[in-house]
C-alpha cells in the first residue's frame, strides 16, 4: 500500500485542484486522500493507520469553519508524527501561519493560488516528501560489515559510510553467528564488507567501499570551468552557483558531502530553516541542488 497524502479544504474547487496537482506529480508512488473538512480528513487518516498505512503529508486550508489547518494539523500529528505538514494560506492568514512553526511543527505555509504547481507547490512537495523518505524506517536490505567491534579499519569504513548517509548493518564477528558465517562462506579477510549485490570486499581500502556504494570517485571529463576544493556548506554553495551559471563545476571531497557541519545534530543559524537543520539533512539537500545543476 502506497503511502498517503492528505489533502483539506473546504472549497471543492479548490480541493479538487490541489488534488489534481498532487496526483499529477506523486500518484505513482502515493495515493491522495481529499477531505472536506478538518474532522473529515481525521476521520480519514485514522482509517488509513486502521488498514496498517501510513500519511507521508497532510497538505490542508487554513480558514476552514468548525476546526482551522492549524487545530487540525495539531490533532493529525498525534497520529502520525513522522508526516510533513504544509498549510495553504491567504495573505491575511500569514501570521497564523508563522505561529504555526512552533505551534504544530508546521514545515512549510504556502500562500494561494499556488499555480503554476511547478514553481511553488512541486519545489515544496519534493523536499519534504524526499525527506519524509529518508528518515523512513524500512526493512534493511543495505551494506552489511563484519569485524570485531574494535577494528579500527571497520571503524574507518563505518563512519565513512555514516557520513555519506549510506546505510550499512554492523556484525560482531565475536558475538553473532551470522557474521561469523558469511565471512567464512566468502573467504573473506576482515573487515568484509558484503554489498547488496552479492559483492564481497575483503579487507578493503574506503575507495573501494566508495566504487562499491556507487559515490563517483572519477571525473567524467578531464577539464572543468571551476574546481571547488571542499564540499562543506560553502563548497557545495559554490557548486550550486557555478553549475547554475551554466559552468562546467567539479566539487572534490575526501571524505564525505558536508564536511564537519554534516555530522552536526542541529544547525539553527542558517538562513531559511527558522526551526533549524541536521548537518546531514543540510547536505543532502545541497548535494541534489547541485546535481539538479550538473556539478559533479
Amino acid at each position: 500500500m502506497n503511502p498517503a497524502i492528505v489533502a483539506v479544504d473546504d472549497d471543492p474547487q479548490v480541493l479538487a485542484a490541489v488534488s489534481r496537482d498532487i496526483r499529477s506529480r506523486y500518484g505513482a508512488d502515493y495515493r491522495v486522500v481529499r477531505a472536506g473538512s478538518g474532522a473529515e480528513a481525521l476521520e480519514a487518516t485514522n482509517g488509513v493507520l486502521a488498514r496498517g498505512g501510513t500519511v507521508a503529508a497532510f497538505v490542508s486550508d487554513q480558514r476552514m469553519p468548525e476546526m482551522t489547518g492549524t487545530e487540525f494539523l495539531d490533532a493529525a500529528k498525534d497520529i502520525f508524527p513522522e508526516a510533513k505538514k504544509v498549510l495553504l494560506t491567504a495573505y491575511a492568514d500569514t501570521e497564523a501561519a508563522i505561529q504555526a512553526i512552533n505551534a504544530v511543527g508546521l514545515d512549510h505555509y504556502l500562500m494561494k493560488p499556488w499555480d503554476p504547481p511547478e514553481d511553488s507547490l512541486y519545489p515544496v512537495l519534493d523536499d519534504l516528501l524526499d525527506d519524509w523518505q529518508a528518515t523512513r524506517p524500512r526493512t534493511f536490505d543495505g551494506i552489511r560489515i563484519v569485524d570485531s567491534r574494535w577494528s579500527s579499519a571497520a571503524y574507518a569504513i563505518k563512519d565513512f559510510l555514516a557520513r555519506n548517509q549510506i546505510p550499512y548493518q554492523f556484525l560482531d564477528i565475536e558475538k553473532e553467528e551470522e557474521g561469523a558465517s558469511m565471512v567464512e562462506a566468502a573467504g573473506a579477510e576482515l573487515p568484509a564488507v558484503f554489498m547488496p549485490d552479492g559483492t564481497t570486499l575483503s579487507g578493503p581500502d574506503l575507495r573501494e567501499v566508495a566504487d562499491a556504494a556507487g559515490l563517483q570517485t572519477t571525473a567524467t571529463t578531464p577539464h572543468f570551468d571551476l574546481i571547488v576544493l571542499g564540499a562543506g556548506p560553502a563548497g557545495l554553495a559554490a557548486g550550486v552557483y557555478g553549475g547554475s551559471e551554466g559552468l562546467s563545476t567539479l566539487v572534490l571531497e575526501k571524505a564525505a558531502v558536508g564536511g564537519q557541519a554534516g555530522t552536526s545534530s542541529r544547525i539553527e543559524n542558517y538562513l531559511g530553516f527558522p526551526q533549524g537543520i541536521s548537518g546531514g539533512d543540510l547536505a543532502r539537500r545541497a548535494f541534489t541542488q547541485a546535481k539538479k545543476f550538473g556539478t559533479e
